[in-house]
Formats: structure tokens, C-alpha cells, sequence
């Protein structure tokens, strides 16, 4: 049955009352409504694809009728198939090709080509009361999903910093309308004063190329239905050295002066950020003659081999890809400290905590030889004095006057004692002496005692 026989049955089962063009082109039209999930779907060629389609009504409804149409640009719309209820009426010419299940209004493509892709056009209507017509469009598009890319860098073999230039290309085998995107460590590229791309953009230049390109490069490959990224790969760029500096195990450095005790062996290191790595050499200056003393990025130093005490070195790093070299001076001085470290390097305390533990002792010292004058003396002669009877010590004092005031010399100390019963005593005066010097207060203190010598050596000449 041909295209134009199967149309014309059906159109004599449209209702005289249609919607109006612009609810039409709304998908609904006196309560009947027509939905799809999305207006645009993109298919997998040589798998089935589905298309959703729901609609509803709030009216009695004797017949239900589904038409499907397929449309590409600048061309008419082709009928694909029909219902009425739940009879399927298909253009032979598609029938094994297009499937539906009425009432449901989906369509199945199975399998999926690129001649499939174009406009899909669904129409309901409804018989009732009066006939009801609603219908929605459907964009297909048709695309083979995309094989991994590989990354190709020209030059394979590298480029050297601020000369060289480096092109990076993202092949595919297979895949439609891909979309090319460049990440540099998982993150997008950019176009800058020296990199750009290709109108594709599966091209990435670098010109010219310097360190801070290096990186982990990878090309992501998209289209509708699949996207896939290519292994990392990590471009050569010869560039240094920078950052040379010499470094030792031993010593104190003060910029670039190494103090070195004498009797050590001191380990040098010199290094920069090159690649390829450098060669290093060893430079020593000595009265004015620089001689090249070893290669290679260690260097050790024996002080005591050593003629001067200050000695000028130079280390020099030479990348032979880049031709760029550089170089840094130091100077070692050798000092005698060494042999005062090995003599003191049998103590356990150092110098701090020997004067911490010194002035300790000595603080301590003091303390308990302030207690002991402040009570010992005291003790000792109430010690002794409660062992005496109180009258030996209670008899009253006499003073011949005949005394040797010399014999008396010396530093006295006075105590008192409270008398047993507790009531205080007055002072007992002693006797004249033979030779008219008055008597003396037994409580008198040590300064009475020497102010009167000098007039007893006077009264008492040898």
C-alpha cells in the first residue's frame, strides 16, 4: 500500500473542528496534551533508540488515533506508520524498521543509520464528542561514538627552552562531530603569547617552548554520545641550569663563607635544576692561579691538608643540550676550634649547665650558713648555761681593779636570761674597784667593755 492510498482514509477521519495553529504548536488543544521528555536526542548508529511520547485527555473518547511522520531539511514530511486504537497500520516501505505499541504513542528505531537522522513528528487525535488533535517534534541525530585518541608531539625527540617550538596533534580513528579540548595536568589549555591551536582544535603549538610547559598533557576527545581521553604524555624540553648552590654536611655558613674547625673532613654538594642533568666541576684558587681540583657534584675537603686558612673554591654546572652554564663562589676558613672540642669532648655537661650547678651550690652554701650563725651560737650557750646551777651563774661579779686589761681583750656577747619567776630584776652594780675605776653593769655590752681599756692600761702601766 502506497504512501499517498494509506493518507487519504485517514484524513476522512479527521473531525470538521480543529484547534487553532497557535494552541497546535503548543502541544495542546481543548484538554488534549502531548509531552516528550526532550526535543532533541542523540542516537548511537547501529543501536535502537527510543523515543518517549505521553499524552492525556479529560474527554469520552471513542477512537484514538497516532500518526508518525519523518521530515529532513527542505524536504515534505514521509508518512512512517499509524493507529487507530490499538491497530498498527505501517508504510510497508519501514514497517520492520519503526515499531509502536498503541495506545502507547513511543517509537522504537531499530537499528539506528545515518539516513534516520532528521525531524520526528507525532500527532494524536482524539474522537469523541469532536475530534481532538495535539502534536510534538523530535530532533535525531546519528553519531558513531569516538575511539581513544593518541597524542603525537613533533619533535619526538624534544625541544630546547626559549629555541625550540613543539607541536602536539590528537589523532582519532573513529567518531562524528568530535569536540577537541587539551588539558595540561587535568586541566584546560589555554590560548596564550605562545600557545595557540588548530580551527579543529586537535592541534596544540607551543612556540617557543621554556619550563614552564612542562607538564602532563592529554587530549580529550567528545561528541553526543561518547567521550574518551588519550594516554598522558609528557613532552621533552631541554632547559638550565638554574638555582645552582653549594651546600656542605658540616661547617657554619654565613652566605656564601664556610667556617670549617681544622682536623675535620668536610662533604660538598653542588647542585642546580637542569635537564638533562649537568656536569659539574671543582675550581680552587690559590695565589691568584684558579686550577680545576675535581668533576663531579661532590667535592670533600681534608682541613688539615689545607696550607692556607682561607682558601676561595668555585663550582661550575654546564649543560651540554642547552650550551647554558653557570657558576657560584665560596670560600672556607679553616679555624683552631676543633682542638678545643676534641679536648672538652669527653664532658657530659655542657658549659651552661656547669654554671647552672655551681651558682646553685653556692646559693644553697650561703643559706644554710646564714641558719646556722642565726641559731647555733644561741643554742649552745643555752645549752650550756642550763646545765650550770643558777646560783654559779647568778653570783654577783667583783673587779679587783688589778686586772690586766689586755687579758680582758677580746669580743663578747651578751645574753639575758629572764629570771625563773618571771619578775624582772634591776641591773646589779659591781663594787669599786681598790683603785677608784668605777664598777661595771654585768649586762653591760661589748662596746662598754673595750671603751674602757685604753684608761686601765693607763692606770696599770707594765
Amino acid at each position: 500500500m502506497g504512501q499517498d492510498a494509506f493518507m487519504e482514509p485517514l484524513s476522512s477521519m479527521v473531525g470538521v473542528f480543529q484547534c487553532k495553529v497557535y494552541l497546535l504548536l503548543l502541544g495542546a488543544c481543548s484538554g488534549l496534551k502531548v509531552a516528550v521528555p526532550s526535543h532533541t536526542v542523540h542516537g548511537m548508529r547501529g543501536h535502537a533508540l527510543y523515543l518517549p511520547v505521553h499524552y492525556g485527555f479529560h474527554t469520552p473518547a471513542s477512537d484514538i488515533q497516532i500518526i508518525w511522520l519523518f521530515e529532513r531539511a527542505h524536504t515534505m514530511p514521509k508518512y512512517l506508520l499509524g493507529s487507530v486504537n490499538k491497530s498498527v497500520v505501517p508504510d510497508l516501505e519501514y514497517q520492520h524498521k519503526f515499531t509502536m505499541m498503541p495506545p502507547n504513542a513511543s517509537l522504537l528505531i531499530n537499528p539506528l543509520q545515518f539516513t534516520d537522522e532528521g525531524n520526528y513528528i507525532v500527532k494524536v487525535n482524539i474522537q469523541g464528542n469532536g475530534t481532538l488533535s495535539a502534536s510534538q517534534k523530535i530532533q535525531v541525530t546519528v553519531d558513531d561514538p569516538v575511539t581513544k585518541p593518541v597524542v603525537q608531539t613533533q619533535p619526538s625527540s624534544g625541544a630546547v627552552e626559549h629555541v625550540g617550538n613543539m607541536t602536539l596533534t590528537c589523532l582519532v580513528e573513529r567518531g562524528t562531530r568530535l569536540v577537541y579540548q587539551w588539558l595540561k595536568n587535568g586541566r584546560p589549555v589555554h590560548t596564550s603569547s605562545t600557545t595557540s591551536f588548530s580551527l579543529q582544535n586537535n592541534t596544540l603549538h607551543i612556540a617557543p617552548v621554556t619550563k614552564e610547559d612542562i607538564g602532563n598533557y592529554s587530549c580529550l576527545v567528545k561528541n553526543p554520545v561518547s567521550e574518551m581521553e588519550s594516554d598522558i604524555i609528557m613532552p621533552t624540553i631541554y632547559y638550565g641550569p638554574y638555582g645552582l648552590r653549594v651546600n656542605s654536611d658540616k661547617g657554619l655558613k654565613v652566605g656564601e663563607v664556610f667556617t670549617v674547625d681544622i682536623g675535620e673532613a668536610i662533604l660538598f654538594d653542588c647542585s642546580a635544576d637542569s635537564y638533562p642533568p649537568n656536569t659539574y666541576s671543582w675550581i680552587q684558587k690559590t695565589d691568584n692561579t684558579t686550577y680545576v681540583i675535581k668533576h663531579g657534584p661532590h667535592l670533600e675537603v681534608a682541613s688539615e691538608k689545607i696550607a692556607q686558612k682561607t682558601t676561595d673554591y668555585m663550582c661550575c654546572a654546564y649543560n651540554n643540550v642547552t650550551g647554558r652554564r653557570d657558576e657560584t663562589h665560596f670560600t672556607v676558613i679553616i679555624t683552631s676550634v676543633g682542638i678545643e672540642k676534641l679536648a672538652q669532648k669527653g664532658k657530659s655537661l655542657s658549659p651552661l649547665a656547669s654554671i647552672t650547678g655551681i651558682s646553685l651550690f653556692l646559693i644553697l652554701s650561703m643559706g644554710l650558713l646564714l641558719l646556722w650563725k642565726k641559731y647555733q651560737p644561741y643554742k649552745v650557750i643555752k645549752q650550756k648555761l642550763e646545765g650550770r646551777p643558777e646560783t654559779e651563774y647568778r653570783k654577783p661579779q667583783t673587779f679587783s681593779g688589778h686586772e690586766d686589761a689586755l687579758d680582758d681583750f677580746g669580743i663578747y656577747e651578751f645574753v639575758a636570761f629572764p629570771d625563773a619567776s618571771g619578775v624582772p630584776r634591776m641591773p646589779t652594780r659591781s663594787t669599786q674597784a681598790s683603785d677608784g675605776v668605777p664598777g661595771q653593769d654585768l649586762h653591760s655590752t661589748i662596746y662598754e667593755v673595750i671603751q674602757h681599756i685604753p684608761a686601765q692600761q693607763q692606770d696599770h702601766p707594765e
